[in-house]
């Protein structure tokens, strides 16, 4: 993965989610959450509908960086996702996903250049579309501090009172890493923000 962005392609963030009201301020809607909340910071909108997604397009120090809410639903992320790489200027090599993450503790984040899809169907949907598993991903965790009896429920569940207290700085966090890794490169933004979380 380059550590300059070079070439003409723009970045692309996805943030996977379901899409409806009644999903808007559920756990698995975090990667939305944030792009929402990138957008507002910007001024600008996410509506455009292209490759069964709503996609929007902002600047972050002189880049071209593009949002996608993919309409899919969580399982066929994949598929607007493959259809939304197929344009030239956009590519892999500049494509980062924001994703919920059960297996992290509730409001930890981490940046990672690439991996497995680690049991997350919205992942899982990209891979197999794409072939691949190099690009980068920004997993947010919401795992509870007790036992989850039933995931598919769970991470469709709004947050509970103390999670949405903390809801707002786990969001602003996330930004930020998204933003780093676009003006400073994925192995510097995880030496920043991964070691944060360590802290």
């Amino acid at each position: 993965m380059p550590e300059v962005t070079a070439g003409f392609s723009n970045w692309l963030v996805v943030g996977l989610g379901n899409p409806g009201t009644e999903y808007a301020r559920t756990r698995h809607n975090l990667g939305f959450m944030v792009l929402d909340l990138m957008a507002l910071e910007m001024g600008t909108t996410i509506k455009r509908e292209e490759c069964r997604s709503l996609v929007g397009r902002g600047n972050i120090s002189g880049l071209t960086v593009e949002f996608a809410k993919p309409q899919t639903f969580m399982n066929l992320s994949g598929e607007a996702v493959k259809c939304l790489l197929r344009k030239s200027e956009r590519s892999l090599e500049k494509l980062i996903v924001i994703s919920d993450d059960l297996a992290l503790p509730f409001g930890k984040i981490r940046l990672r250049p690439k991996g497995s899809h680690g049991g997350h169907n919205g992942l899982r949907s990209i891979i197999d579309q794409a072939g691949t598993s190099d690009f980068v991903r920004l997993r947010i965790g919401i795992m509870p501090d007790h036992p989850v009896a039933n995931a598919r429920e769970f991470v469709l569940q709004g947050f509970s009172n103390s999670e949405s207290g903390e809801l707002e700085e786990i969001l602003k966090r996330s930004a930020s890493a998204i933003r780093a890794v676009i003006t400073l490169g994925i192995e510097t933004a995880m030496a920043e923000f991964n070691r944060q979380e360590k802290e």
